[in-house]
């Protein structure tokens, strides 16, 4: 008789020495070997096992993809039997399904949508293995879908559309705001122009107003004048602000005193052919 103690972790599987068949399973603890009566022909672990498996395929848009795949599992204590006589192989057998699944999967689907629906990918893996293994002791507790890697050409590439649809965006933000920014400016140089030329009607109203005042003033100050007489001097007047003017700027001109009778006349021709009969008989009104 032989004592052992067993960590928790583990179970023994005992056969008979004399039949050479499976006799008994012992438990976590202290057990007792009939030896040379039984003998210990395995040991199964209780913790939880995980296995990595990566698995080629390629999508519905014909991109080869490398997928990378994390199974989660563990023994039954109650099929340890199973575990161990039914299923040599634990490992190939979970990865020969997570291939099949993958490779039945994957190929209805495109790129893009492959890493959008890696959910959908592990939960199709974790099902397909929770219904299989089982029947031979072994319970899945997690299937993980842990990358999915296309050739190095690929993943260029969908960067460089990437960009590209960001420089889009981009450029056209920035056409937008040229755009908006053109618009503004022409509505203020408008809104400008307008302004100015309000600016330049009210000045000439004010001068004519006051060109007005001034000839009635002086007619009614200075009796025997008529309002031609006044206009004929603000011409002389603004004849030489110009040659003022002109003095400032360093710029000399032929100077005739003529010119301003000549101006003279030119003013009163144009003024008389324009004078409709009614006007004439009012002949005492310049404006």
């Amino acid at each position: 008789m032989v004592l052992r103690r067993l960590t928790t972790r583990l179970f023994l599987l005992f056969r008979s020495h004399e039949l050479r068949q499976y006799k008994r399973l012992a438990g976590p603890g202290l057990s007792c070997i009939l030896y040379p009566l039984e003998s210990i022909v395995g040991k199964l672990s209780l913790r939880i096992q995980q296995i990595d498996v990566r698995c080629e395929t390629k999508t519905k848009d014909n991109v080869f993809v490398q997928i990378g795949v994390a199974v989660q599992f563990r023994v039954i204590e109650e099929s340890a039997y199973d575990a161990y006589y039914r299923l040599e192989n634990s490992s190939s057998q979970i990865q020969s399904y997570v291939f099949d699944v993958v490779r039945s999967t994957l190929p209805r689907m495109e790129l893009d949508d492959a890493f959008a629906n890696k959910d959908q990918i592990a939960a199709a893996i974790f099902e397909q293995l929770q219904d299989v293994m089982r029947d031979y002791g072994y319970e899945i507790l997690a299937s993980l879908l842990v990358d999915i890697s296309p050739d190095a050409k690929v993943k260029v590439s969908m960067n460089e559309i990437n960009a590209s649809k960001r420089l889009k965006a981009a450029a056209e933000h920035k056409a937008e705001a040229d755009k908006i920014r053109q618009v503004k400016a022409a509505e203020a140089d408008a809104e400008a122009k307008y302004l100015s030329g309000v600016g330049v009607a009210r000045q000439r109203k004010a001068i004519a107003e006051g060109l007005q005042n001034s000839v009635f003033d002086f007619s009614q100050e200075i009796h025997g004048s008529s309002p031609k007489d006044v206009m004929d001097i603000i011409l002389l007047t603004q004849y030489f602000d110009t040659l003022d003017n002109v003095g400032a700027n360093n710029l000399i001109l032929e100077h005739d005193p003529q010119v301003v009778g000549s101006l003279q006349r030119q003013l009163r021709t144009s003024t008389a052919a324009n004078r409709s009969p009614t006007a004439a008989e009012n002949k005492n009104s310049f404006f």
